[in-house]
Parts: C-alpha cells; structure tokens; sequence
C-alpha cells in the first residue's frame, strides 16, 4: 500500500546553498521575478519539493515558461535565468548545436 505513496523530501538545498522548505519558497502571488526566486522554484522541483505541475499551479506558469527557467540554470547557472542576458545565452546555444 505505502509502496505507490512517493516520499518528499521536507528540505532541498537552495541555489545558493540554503535549505529550502515548502514555507521558504517564493510565496504564491510572487509578481516580481528575479533570478534567485526563479532558481528556488527550479531547485525545488528538481530536488524533489515540488511537482512540475504543482510549480506551475502554485506560480501560475506555463509549462513552457518553467520549462525555459531549467533550460536557462541547466546551460549557464544563475546567469541563464537573467532576462537581459537571454539573447545572448539563446544565440550562443543555437551556434553551438549548428555545429
């Protein structure tokens, strides 16, 4: 019975080093998002706190918009996540797989 039950862990390690629990990530009705807030939503869906789809419910995010988020920190870390630099990191990727 407990064996389709699927355990969370109740604390992920941040992007910054930090322990991250349910009650320290960005609150719900987050309208600024800034690179460090971005990066506790990946780091928790990717530790294992947060499903993808409870993420985009919780932040109201498309899948494609989160989705970009893990692309950005997965490529180029925090840096990936800055919304200047996103032309710079998109045309440097798109170089990189014509060759």
């Amino acid at each position: 019975m407990r064996e389709n039950q699927k355990i969370r862990p109740s604390v992920v390690i941040g992007p910054l080093g930090e322990p991250l629990s349910l009650a320290t990530l960005p609150p719900p009705n987050t309208a600024r998002w800034v690179v460090r807030r971005k990066a506790e939503v990946v780091a928790a869906v990717d530790g294992g706190l947060l499903t993808i789809d409870e993420a985009c419910q919780w932040y109201n995010l498309t899948l494609e918009e989160f989705a970009s988020w893990q692309r950005g920190v997965e490529r180029s870390g925090l840096d990936g996540l800055r919304i200047t630099r996103l032309q710079h990191y998109r045309d440097k990727y798109e170089r990189l797989q014509r060759f």
